[in-house]
């Protein structure tokens, strides 16, 4: 059996050659090299933030009936949880130099990875399509602005296919070209892409907040965005809720988050780039929207959550395309942070000499048409329940990977041996899956599910918006309980 090897930044194990061809190709293999520092860490997570879906559940929090200190505190709670959880995630790939579905082997099997990757693909494939059409829908608005006469055609009844208009239609093809050239040129393309999209919003947001506070004055500023509706202890369950929903909206992010801490120069570089992009970046993000929110008021005579409908009220048609477009920008770049590099690293690791990196990413990108996603989105009830099903499914993922790694394998990976089909390899276990890791996380996935499907029996509505914290603690207490024996008898291996 292969040593444990400890690997350094930029020095990966074994040359990809020396490895199975059917288990790695050049996108899966331990990097050589690691250049991701703290701004590119930082800015990461702004380009996470800062895009419409952020804009509006962070301005949702606050409408939620609670004071504004208690939003605050909810906030603060919710991304330091995410801070720490993202932590844990990002060391084992930091470490090897390995995407998510690779170090996955290590609980699931070389051949059982796949398991958690298809169920993460699948579920970052709907996300990419609803992200692109919510992009889609600010181009629209452009578009109608500098030319009138494509108005008729953003109408749906009049000028439609399968739900979505031609106009529609037009600006999600553009979009999901514009997104797969960015792709297509690769990680360091992306890298620079993800370092100016945050920053942007940050000066688009800073210029309409400073161009509203000129209309209403700084006394018309509220933290409050809706009525105060619940005090004492009646507000401790209506916070829970708030911090679920903040660990809620970034679970995607935070399991996927291997992807990228692979290419870190150290850990330390990592943690410091998630310190500033979540705790420090979300509040001020926050802060900003709802001091942009509160301004709606008194400027347009009704409160408004959407960006893009806001800076569609200023009478420059300047500001309106530099605003729409800046949104636009700015979620595309979640888009392929969040559902477009994971998937194509899980498609590409089912058949590593079939699928490239590439091409698991256009894999992605098809799909994303075929489930027609606008229809989705114009369901409320599909996305509540969309994103609650998300939670049960990736808690499982995401509390498997922490227990193997910290508490099973104390954070030793044998990195050759994640890339051997050889049945002396540590993590081949049985013809290269490994049932505890697999039933954990089928116990943990469907408990969790449960309250979302059940959700008209009492207490159902309450459980399912947790379902990502019972995935999570069922899925990480299974799988331990179920390698208490493998521990004592091979315990070279899992110690």
């Amino acid at each position: 059996m292969t040593d444990i090897i400890t690997v350094t930044a930029g020095a990966p194990a074994t040359d990809p050659p020396a490895y199975d061809p059917r288990l790695t190709n050049e996108d899966l293999a331990p990097l050589r090299k690691q250049t991701w520092g703290t701004y590119n860490i930082f800015a990461f997570w702004m380009s996470d933030v800062h895009s419409v879906g952020g804009y509006v559940t962070a301005g949702s929090l606050f409408a939620l009936g609670l004071a504004s200190w208690q939003v605050l505190v909810a906030l603060l709670i919710g991304i330091v949880i995410v801070y720490f959880f993202c932590n844990l995630v990002a060391k084992p790939s930091q470490v090897t130099g390995v995407p998510y579905p690779v170090i996955c082997r290590s609980a699931f099997g070389v051949l059982g990875a796949n398991i958690p990757a298809i169920i993460r693909g699948l579920i970052a494939v709907a996300w990419y399509g609803i992200q692109t059409f919510l992009a889609s829908a600010a181009l629209d608005v452009v578009l109608v602005k500098l030319f009138p006469g494509l108005a008729p055609y953003a109408v749906t009844a009049d000028y439609g296919f399968l739900g979505l208009s031609a106009l529609g239609w037009g600006s999600y093809l553009l979009l999901w070209v514009v997104q797969a050239c960015v792709f297509w040129r690769g990680m360091e393309s992306i890298r620079k892409f993800i370092d100016f999209c945050g920053p942007a919003v940050y000066v688009v947001m800073f210029v309409l907040c400073g161009y509203l506070i000129s209309r209403a004055g700084w006394s018309a500023i509220d933290l409050n965005l809706g009525e105060v509706t619940y005090t004492g202890w009646a507000s401790v369950p209506v916070m829970l809720g708030a911090i679920a929903l903040v660990v809620s909206y970034f679970s995607g992010p935070m399991l996927n988050f291997g992807d990228f801490s692979r290419y870190g120069k150290s850990f330390p570089a990592v943690k410091t780039g998630n310190l500033l992009g979540l705790p420090v970046n979300f509040l001020l993000f926050s802060l900003l929207v709802v001091v942009t929110a509160s301004l709606t008021v008194p400027v347009y005579g009704e409160l408004i959550t959407d960006p893009v409908a806001t800076v569609a009220r200023i009478d420059s048609t300047f500001a309106i395309v530099l605003g729409a477009l800046t949104f636009t920008i700015a979620t595309i770049g979640i888009n392929i942070v969040a559902n477009f590099i994971s998937p194509a690293f899980d498609f590409s690791n089912v058949s590593p000499q079939r699928i490239s990196w590439r091409a698991g990413g256009m894999i992605a990108a098809v799909g994303s048409i075929l489930i027609t996603p606008w229809n989705l989105y114009n369901n409320p009830e599909v996305i509540h329940y969309t994103l609650e099903v998300l939670g049960a499914f990736i808690g499982p993922l995401f509390g498997v990977l922490i227990c193997d790694y910290y508490l099973v394998r104390k954070q030793n990976v044998i990195v050759d041996d994640l890339f051997t089909m050889s049945e002396q390899g540590s993590y081949y276990y049985r013809k290269g899956y490994h049932p505890a890791a697999i039933v954990a996380t089928a116990v943990g996935a469907g408990v969790a599910v449960f309250p979302v499907l059940a959700n008209g029996l009492p207490g159902m509505h309450t459980a399912a918006q947790y379902s990502w914290f019972i995935g999570c603690g069922l899925g990480f207490a299974t799988y331990y309980l179920l390698t208490a024996a493998r521990r004592r008898t091979r315990p070279e291996v899992l110690a």
